[in-house]
């Protein structure tokens, strides 16, 4: 079977700013109550109409620490503790996405990253860079309960955060799972469904429970 090669569209396209309305809207809503933002959120949350995705930016502008253009907020899409959040231009966020943060954390979402619908991103300490493909149903993890001591539930022992970092150009797919710690390189490739336990070389592919090393991407064999 011949594959079909379509051009990228994500990746190329242009940002165009936001209209000074909505920018305007977004700062006027940064003075009103939380729950009234957040209510307003909730309206817009399953909307199909171009008013609802506007008005998704809206929120999310104005609760974000930094937001950029051209930002695309898919339907069901949630972040708790956005007021950590700094999201580039052109960012797609899919449909039903959860963006976990924390008051005292930092998530940093780059340039032109695309994050596909239903995943899960601990974003308490995260950092994924610019031009990131990230896979539907995908899942980064930040945090774990240290276990000690070994007499109590291990849901009552402490909380580890751990840095989670994503580098430029990487991809990482479909219902993959990227562990507590873990950096995946820049222009890396992590197959779907791969549990990744430790730091992935640049351009490298890996794959796999746990993943392990496939190869180099061609052209950047050592």
């Amino acid at each position: 079977m011949t594959a079909h090669i379509v051009k990228a569209v994500h990746g190329v396209r242009p940002v165009e700013p936001d209209s000074p309305s909505e920018i305007t809207l977004a700062r006027e809503l940064q003075g009103r109550p939380r729950d009234d933002v957040l209510d307003i959120a909730s309206r817009h949350a399953m909307g199909e109409t171009d008013l609802d995705a506007q008005m998704r930016r809206v929120v999310w502008r104005a609760l974000a620490r930094r937001f950029g253009n051209g930002v695309r907020v898919g339907r069901g899409a949630i972040a708790s503790h956005l007021e950590t959040f700094e999201i580039g231009d052109g960012v797609f966020i899919g449909e039903h996405a959860f963006i976990q943060g924390r008051v005292d954390g930092r998530c940093i979402i780059g340039q032109h990253v695309w994050i596909g619908p239903q995943t899960y991103l601990d974003a308490r300490d995260l950092i994924i860079e610019d031009y990131v493909g990230w896979g539907p149903g995908a899942r980064a993890l930040g945090s774990q309960h240290t276990g000690q001591p070994p007499d109590v539930p291990i849901i009552q022992t402490d909380l580890e955060i751990k840095p989670t970092r994503i580098r430029a150009w990487a991809d990482i797919g479909v219902n993959a799972v990227v562990l507590p710690g873990v950096t995946v390189g820049k222009g890396a490739i992590v197959g779907a469904g791969a549990v990744v336990t430790q730091d992935v070389d640049p351009f490298s592919v890996v794959a796999g429970v746990p993943a392990r090393f496939l190869r180099w991407r061609e052209g950047h064999e050592p």
